[in-house]
Formats: structure tokens, C-alpha cells, sequence
């Protein structure tokens, strides 16, 4: 079998998506995700400049090979947009070698070791009753575990928090990101009243979450662990950016709250500090950012050692290609934990017919052959690129921060 063709996808369906197709001489195809949001046209560039060119002729079979061969044989190795072009040609390869051996691909990576798979949403209001409303209005839908975010008083909303936890779909196009205020300090004291105000109201069956948002020093975040502890969080998530990764053991020294993090990296040296001293709870590596399939497994695989869950990133920006790689491997991880899913809007679930699918708290795989999910490229054509970007986040003084 040889690789004879690779096109690079790049579509709007509410939100910009990149997505690579791989033919074959033997009339196999395979899909994959390569979507860095904000910098869509970047990865683009790089695979159809120079991944695709190289590929061709290859054994799509290799996938092992053809990982180490885009690695390192670019010499420039790691960084967002040279691991999601791996991660969407690892991914579309993974599609084809599955649909080769007639199986889906939870199969094809050791069979499953569970029936379906949790998931968590998001909840986020003006106001802590606004909050609150959501968090309950999701568990009649029947969630198990919800995220709850909340603005600061005083200030503008920010993300995760206006009247639409969606609203960075409503607000995504724009010629520059949208700058959000904020304010530590009103921060800190807010988020246990939320969290005491969701257990009088929803008590202790359901699971709760909540994401910092890379916003805090290690010593604000373990403050926070300590003061949020009464409450029983699932996890609190990204608390501190994760260059210096030895903030972690400040935090873990003051708080039994656990930690989720990871949806920023991109290889397993990204996290491997944080996952052998046990400095976080939840890997939230996802495959379309961290190497594919064959990345995440690999990643998920060493976080097992440590008692380390799994817990993939799953926002609106990564497709519904991604996400159904996502979905075969948390079938098929023992380490699984949970697996974070937006939902998506309806033009996206028409561009991206898929076999997984949700119901109520959890997500079900299906079992179509590979990773189940194809891509409709004639409704791609009416949804082109749209210029659009994340936010950036500044302190009330015009500081920058991290969003």
C-alpha cells in the first residue's frame, strides 16, 4: 500500500478546522485533525510545504516510522504547529491501518476496557446563581460531572463565564483577539462561595470542576486547593502555567484538591516531570495537539505508572475527528478518567459525519470501522477560512497575563 495523495482541509463550520485526507493507491482514506486555533493558516502551510510533499509514495502502515520520520528528521523538533501537522498525518494513518483491519480502532489498539466514557461540560454564569442554574440545568440533561465558572464582580466577562459558556463560537471572528480584564485578588475569594453555593444546591453526587486558566502563581493556587477542599472538587484545572514545572510541588505541599493539566502540551517531555514526581492528577493531553494517536497513547501509557488518569482536552476548536480519536483510545486506556466535550454546532456535526456519539453523561464510541468519523468535503467548500482568534487576558492595571 502506498500513500498517493494528501489534502490539507481548512474549513469554518462555526469555528476553523484543520484537517488533512490521505489516499491510497489501494483506495483506502484516512482522516486526521491538525487544527491549532488562532493559528490554523500556520499548520497549514507547514504540511502542505513540507510534510505532504515527503509522503508521498510511503506505507501508510509505518505510522510508527513515519512518527519518528516527521519528528526528527525536521531537526526542529516539538512546538503547537509542527506536533498537530504529526498529530493530523498520525491520526489520518491510524484511520487507515484500522480500516485495512476491518475494526474500529479501540480494537485495533488492544480492544476495550470499558463501555462508554465520562465526559464533563461547562457551566458559567454572571453571577453564582447564574452559575448555578447552569451547573443544574446540566445535570437534568443528565451530566454527572460539570465545570463551573463565574464572572468577577465588577468586571467585564470573561471566558467560560458570560450568559453563553459558548460565547468564544458567537464572538470568534475578528481582525484582532478580544482583551479581557483581570483581577486576582476579587478572584481568590470568590470561587469557594461558588463552590459552597453549588453543594447546598446540587449536594455531593454530582461531580464539580473548575479551570484557573493558567491565571495564578503557585502559592495563589494553593491557597486556592486549600480553601476549595470542604467542597470535594473533581479537579481544579491549569492552576499555573506550566513552564516552571517545580511551582507543582509548592502547591501539592498545601493542598489535597486535585490538579488537571496538560491541554498545552505536546509531547511526552512536556509532561514528564509533572506525571513521575505525581505533581498532577489528570494528563489533559488530547491528540490533535500532542502527536496523534500514537503521542497520546504513548503519553497515557507512562502516566499509568504514576496513577496518573486520563482526560483529554475536548473544546469546540478541536474537530469532531480528533475528538473521535480521542473517544477509541479512552475506550481502550485503563488509566481513563474523563473526557472533556463542548458539543458542537449543528454545521460542524454536518461537515464531520461521525459513528461516536453522546448520551447524556457519557460518550459512546460506536463501532464503524476506524476512528468512525469522515469529512464531507463538498459542505466544507461552503464553510471557508474565517480570520478569527482566542482572547488575551490583562490585570485591571493593563499588565499582561495568561488566558
Amino acid at each position: 500500500m502506498k500513500i498517493t495523495e494528501i489534502k490539507v482541509i481548512i474549513a469554518s463550520p462555526g469555528r476553523n478546522f484543520v484537517t488533512v485526507k490521505i489516499m491510497t493507491d489501494e483506495g483506502l482514506y484516512g482522516i486526521g485533525d491538525a487544527t491549532v486555533n488562532g493559528r490554523e493558516l500556520a499548520v497549514a502551510a507547514y504540511l502542505t510545504e513540507h510534510v505532504c510533499p515527503i509522503l508521498i509514495g510511503r506505507d501508510p502502515q509505518m505510522i510508527e516510522d513515519i512518527w519518528q520520520y516527521l519528528y526528527k528528521g525536521a531537526y526542529w523538533r516539538r512546538g503547537p504547529i509542527t506536533m498537530a501537522a504529526i498529530s493530523g498525518i498520525d491520526i489520518a494513518l491510524w484511520d487507515i491501518k484500522a480500516k485495512a483491519a476491518n475494526m474500529p480502532l479501540y480494537q485495533l489498539l488492544g480492544g476495550a476496557s470499558r463501555d462508554k466514557m465520562l465526559i464533563y461540560q461547562h457551566a458559567g454564569g454572571l453571577t453564582i446563581e447564574e452559575t448555578v442554574e447552569g451547573v443544574i440545568a446540566l445535570r437534568e440533561k443528565g451530566l454527572e460531572a460539570i465545570r463551573a465558572q463565574v464572572s468577577i464582580p465588577g468586571l467585564p466577562p470573561i471566558y467560560g463565564t458570560g450568559p453563553n459558556v459558548d460565547q468564544l463560537t458567537a464572538g470568534m471572528v475578528q481582525a484582532r483577539p478580544v482583551e479581557e480584564v483581570w483581577a486576582t485578588h476579587k478572584y481568590l475569594p470568590l470561587i469557594p462561595k461558588l463552590f459552597e453555593r453549588l453543594r447546598d444546591a446540587v449536594g455531593w453526587d454530582l461531580h464539580l470542576l473548575h479551570d484557573t486558566h493558567h491565571r495564578l502563581t503557585p502559592i495563589e493556587a494553593a491557597r486556592l486547593g486549600r480553601d476549595l477542599e470542604p467542597y470535594r472538587l473533581f479537579w481544579l484545572e491549569d492552576p499555573v502555567p506550566a513552564e516552571l514545572q517545580e511551582g507543582f510541588r509548592l502547591i501539592r505541599q498545601h493542598t489535597t484538591t486535585p490538579i488537571a493539566l496538560g491541554e498545552v502540551f505536546n509531547t511526552i517531555w512536556d509532561c514528564e516531570k509533572l506525571i513521575s514526581e505525581q505533581l498532577i492528577d489528570y494528563i489533559r493531553v488530547t491528540s490533535v495537539h500532542a502527536g496523534g494517536v500514537t503521542g497520546l497513547r504513548r503519553i497515557l501509557d507512562f502516566a499509568s505508572i504514576y496513577h496518573v488518569k486520563s482526560a483529554c482536552h475536548g473544546p469546540m476548536d478541536i474537530s469532531p475527528v480528533a475528538m473521535g480519536a480521542n473517544v477509541h483510545v479512552d475506550r481502550w486506556v485503563p488509566n481513563f478518567g474523563i473526557q472533556e466535550f463542548s458539543g458542537y454546532l449543528e454545521a460542524t456535526h454536518e461537515m464531520f459525519p461521525h459513528s461516536w456519539y453522546q448520551q447524556g453523561g457519557y460518550l459512546y464510541s460506536g463501532e464503524a470501522i476506524g476512528h468512525g468519523v469522515d469529512i464531507d468535503e463538498k459542505i466544507a467548500a461552503k464553510h471557508p477560512y474565517v480570520q478569527a482568534y482566542l482572547p488575551v487576558a490583562r490585570g485591571t492595571d493593563g499588565t499582561m497575563g495568561s488566558w
